[in-house]
């Protein structure tokens, strides 16, 4: 029995399935692209805040300086403030560099190395502004126990010369004016005359009248001296008020010599002191406080 000819045989391929792994890459580098981007813009806002808040910390800085000249306490306290927000920001900038990767990473400890140094001056400028306060108040300390020193002299002498204007102005000669019937004070030297006018009862006016020279002001009335006797102390002088002319002949030294102005109901007063020579008078004019015309 003869067999018949082997029909070839023929394998046919199973179907072909999809490609799942190109989308898949395609899709992972699409992402690696994006997140790399995010990174990057995020990256950049870090810089330019980084940026901003060093210069804000600049500014705040020179603030601070020019703030203590003015006060130092406020300084402190401005410091303290400025040291808790920048300790605020270091925090939260060691949280953004944890979370951070690659150059970002870096950066941003960067960053915080340069908030750590800010913090340490801060710290630095904090600590000597308190040994500034404290040294401002040991100075004040000893200002005031000095003033309180010097105060205590001030009354000390004070004491004493208004003890020594009371002895004075008891030794005082008085003399009963020719027109009032009030006895009058009378200096008869420099030191009685300048207690006569601490006592500011009455306005004092100086003068050295010369026979050579024409009629002298002295406060508001015109005096000339007309006649001087050394030997005898006696002089005669002429006097102008209220463009009247009054002349008051051999007078002696230490002698009040009053007379009327329209601009007070006391009478004003001329001493003589001394009579040098023939030419010369040395006194003084005393006129009242209180200038109330005369009806």
């Amino acid at each position: 029995m003869s067999s018949s000819p082997q029909q070839p045989t023929y394998i046919i391929p199973p179907p072909s399935t999809p490609n799942w792994k190109t989308p898949l890459l395609i899709g992972v580098l699409v992402l690696l692209a994006a997140s790399n981007i995010f990174l990057f813009v995020q990256l950049d806002r870090v810089r330019t805040d980084s940026r901003n808040d060093m210069t804000k910390l600049t500014n705040d800085f020179n603030s601070a300086i020019e703030k203590m000249r003015i006060d130092s306490s406020a300084e402190v306290q401005r410091s303290r403030r400025s040291v808790e927000a920048l300790q605020s920001r270091l925090a939260d900038e060691r949280r953004l560099a944890q979370q951070a990767v690659g150059q970002a990473k870096v950066d941003a400890e960067r960053r915080v190395q340069s908030l750590q140094e800010k913090v340490t001056q801060e710290e630095a400028a904090q600590a000597q502004a308190i040994q500034q306060v404290k040294q401002t108040a040991d100075t004040a300390t000893t200002q005031i126990a000095s003033v309180s020193t010097d105060v205590g002299n001030v009354k000390s002498d004070l004491g004493n010369t208004k003890s020594q204007l009371e002895q004075t102005v008891a030794n005082l000669k008085r003399a009963t004016g020719e027109l009032d019937s009030h006895a009058s004070l009378i200096a008869t030297n420099g030191k009685e005359l300048q207690a006569l006018k601490e006592l500011g009862e009455r306005n004092y006016f100086e003068f050295t009248l010369a026979k050579d020279k024409k009629s002298q002001r002295v406060g508001d009335i015109m005096i000339e001296l007309k006649k001087a006797d050394p030997k005898h102390n006696r002089f005669t002088l002429s006097i102008v008020v209220d463009d009247k002319t009054v002349e008051k002949k051999d007078r002696t030294i230490n002698e009040p010599i009053q007379f009327y102005t329209s601009k007070a109901h006391q009478p004003d007063e001329i001493v003589v002191n001394q009579v040098p020579n023939k030419n010369t008078v040395v006194g003084y004019l005393a006129t009242p406080k209180v200038q109330t015309p005369r009806s």
